[in-house]
């Protein structure tokens, strides 16, 4: 195994987000971001395998956003990636999950050779856990999904990996180059080292616009995302209704009353 490719998201560090109701994306001006918390799972399953290989494994990270995001990578790099590649610039604001995962693999065919991709299960922000599975299936590659374990043969050309499922796990083996998105479980990630904090600071982060990975621009950012938020609302609360005791009335009476009050509901909704 000569490279793994790690692709991690910086995220907002806070529950408090808003949503821009004209464009239908989220608005990141003003909020503290962070890696994305289970993209660091990645990070140090990337680092654990390096170690097992002999040390001899580059880790390339990769993410796509605005000029700050480059800050995942460092991060990332701070824990024992070797290097990084930052996707920037206006042609990718507003994308979806599948301009993202296109971007992505675009990127990923311009890095060259590669054994294994990896990332954590899903994002923080959007929750889909899309795009690490398309990007696998772009390039064509062996998808594993909610990998907790895994085993390299020798650090060869086959990896073992144990999925979580309903029940118990899967094992399953695959060939490389493949892709694995990886849950919690499978490891505790490491503080990053004062020489890891210092190698990210000295970093040179790559950066790459559409022209330097050959993308179609009608493909990126929110020309290129098929789909589209049509409609932006926040649920209300109400607690109307009325309180039933059986310390006042007979258990009967009580359950009588709930099943009247049930159905007026459910009378209402159906003519809302």
């Amino acid at each position: 195994m000569k490279r793994i490719v790690l692709l991690v998201k910086l995220v907002p560090a806070t529950e408090r987000v808003k949503m821009d109701p004209e464009t239908g994306t989220m608005v990141r001006t003003g909020l503290e971001m962070v890696i994305n918390p289970l993209d660091l799972y990645a990070v140090e399953e990337a680092v654990r395998i390096r170690e097992r290989c002999g040390g001899n494994v580059q880790i390339t990270a990769l993410t796509m956003g605005p000029q700050g995001a480059a800050d995942a990578v460092r991060e990332a790099i701070a824990m024992g990636c070797t290097d990084g590649v930052h996707l920037c610039g206006k042609v990718f604001s507003g994308s979806d999950t599948w301009a993202t995962a296109y971007a992505l693999t675009q990127a990923v065919k311009h890095l060259g050779r590669f054994d294994l991709i990896l990332c954590g299960d899903r994002a923080t922000d959007g929750e889909t856990g899309q795009v690490g599975p398309m990007v696998g299936t772009m390039l064509g590659l062996p998808v594993l999904t909610y990998v907790s374990r895994i085993e390299t043969k020798e650090c060869g050309t086959k990896v073992i990996a144990h999925r979580a499922i309903e029940g118990g796990h899967e094992v399953l083996e695959s060939p490389l180059p493949a892709l694995a998105s990886v849950v919690k479980e499978i490891n505790e990630p490491r503080l990053p080292t004062l020489h890891g904090k210092v190698a990210a600071r000295e970093a040179e982060i790559t950066t790459w616009g559409a022209e330097e990975i050959e993308a179609e621009t009608d493909l990126l950012g929110l020309e290129g995302s098929p789909t589209r938020v049509v409609k932006i609302f926040y649920p209300t609360l109400t607690r109307s209704g009325e309180m039933v005791s059986t310390e006042s009335e007979p258990v009967e009476a009580c359950v009588d009353r709930l099943i009247a009050f049930l159905r007026d509901e459910q009378t209402m909704k159906r003519n809302e």
